[in-house]
């Protein structure tokens, strides 16, 4: 017999879901109920943070808003996330970016992008 856990996340689970990582910057478009009408509302950051697996995955996204820091973490197979968009790719070295809630100012959102050949990026993108 299948795994019962199983099948109900396939029920659940997203079928497009673009291929990010720790270190992008991306725009998320998430459902805002707001009195009786439903609106899109855009969050955009860098990725700080992914963990889980399945249904339960999550992923932490950090901006800077008024000179504050903001961040908010987004389930993955939420229904209330329309999109996600990946703005810039970033290079990184590290699973988890925590140490950019220290840095204050423009070093605040800095992480060295990702830098593509002509043709690569697509090649790259479907291996992983």
């Amino acid at each position: 017999m299948e795994d019962p856990i199983k099948y109900v996340e396939a029920k659940y689970s997203k079928k497009q879901i673009p291929n990010f990582s720790v270190g992008d910057t991306v725009k998320v478009h998430t459902k805002f109920q707001e009195g009786d009408r439903i609106r899109t509302q855009i969050f955009e950051g860098i990725v700080i943070a992914k963990r889980g697996s399945g249904t339960r995955e999550t992923f932490t996204v950090r901006k800077i808003s008024y000179g504050e820091g903001v961040e908010r973490v987004f389930p993955l197979q939420s229904p209330f996330i329309e999109k996600i968009e990946v703005i810039k790719r970033g290079d990184v070295r590290r699973a988890k970016l925590y140490y950019l809630r220290e840095r204050v100012g423009k070093k605040a959102t800095r992480v060295k992008e990702k830098i593509f050949v002509k043709g690569e990026s697509e090649n790259r993108e479907k291996a992983d």
